[in-house]
């Protein structure tokens, strides 16, 4: 049983911080292999914990991003790197948290980091 409450709320921060087109490409069809992950993903982790007072959405944003650099997890980063410019975050202020990782997570994840940060600036910037 789902509560589709909480999936609409899920899929409203998940929109907010990750994007629309992010969010379609990875909610698929109910028939889809992924979808039930999906949703609990959105429901327990956007839903719930993303809406949590204590933290606001940039602080969740630079915490995500942190923990990420240090479990090394490029796909993941990659769009978590997008919802905290979503968030407020400004590239050089990524910049500074991919280096400062490399201290407490390693040269090699700071590295893996700074490539997809690169990666997504390039790909987010406007043409000259």
């Amino acid at each position: 049983m789902h509560n589709d409450d909480r999936l609409s709320r899920g899929l409203q921060v998940r929109r907010e911080v990750m994007g629309a087109s992010r969010v379609a490409s990875s909610m698929l069809g109910p028939d889809d292999i992924a979808y039930d992950l999906q949703r609990l993903t959105t429901e327990i982790a956007w839903a719930e914990v993303w809406t949590r007072e204590g933290l606001d959405r940039r602080s969740r944003s630079i915490s995500t991003v942190s923990m990420l650099l240090a479990l090394n997890r490029s796909a993941e980063l990659k769009a978590h790197f997008i919802g905290a410019v979503n968030n407020g975050l400004s590239t050089d202020e990524l910049r500074e948290l991919v280096i400062h990782s490399a201290i407490y997570c390693g040269f090699p994840a700071a590295l893996e980091g700074m490539r997809i940060l690169r990666e997504v600036v390039a790909e987010n910037s406007a043409p000259d």
